[in-house]
């Protein structure tokens, strides 16, 4: 999934659920959403056709009922939102998102291992370019 339109919000909150919960109906995510965020079944339609027409979702009928998938992986997914934001937020550096981890953010040893592991990454690439 290259660049895509902006996603709300609420979209983001219905695609990170629908991610952990697919293939799901309309009526499935309406029901979480009206609990936890008070959302009509009608805006929940709304906002999971929007995400199909940005290519976020995927619908398909499986046993007679409209079931809601992603696109593609979590993992991907997010790969995606994060370049978006990287380009269109920070002009495509890195540095201002580095600079937060470091002053605001909460980083758990765990993620901290990946981050090490990353800039080792990156390393190694820059030297056998």
């Amino acid at each position: 999934m290259r660049s895509s339109p902006p996603i709300s919000k609420a979209e983001l909150k219905l695609l990170n659920y629908i991610n952990d919960h697919h293939p799901s109906t309309v009526r499935e995510v309406a029901d979480h959403f009206a609990q936890s965020d008070a959302y009509a079944r009608t805006t929940v339609l709304t906002l999971m056709e929007r995400l199909r027409g940005k290519g976020h979702l995927v619908r398909e009928q499986i046993d007679g009922l409209q079931r809601y998938s992603p696109a593609v992986p979590k993992e991907s997914m997010e790969q995606s939102l994060v370049r978006d934001f990287v380009s269109r937020a920070l002009g495509g550096s890195v540095s201002p998102f580095v600079a937060f981890l470091t002053r605001e953010a909460t980083v758990t040893d765990e993620e901290l291992d990946d981050l090490k592991r990353l800039v080792a990454e990156l390393e190694k690439q820059r030297k056998e370019e």
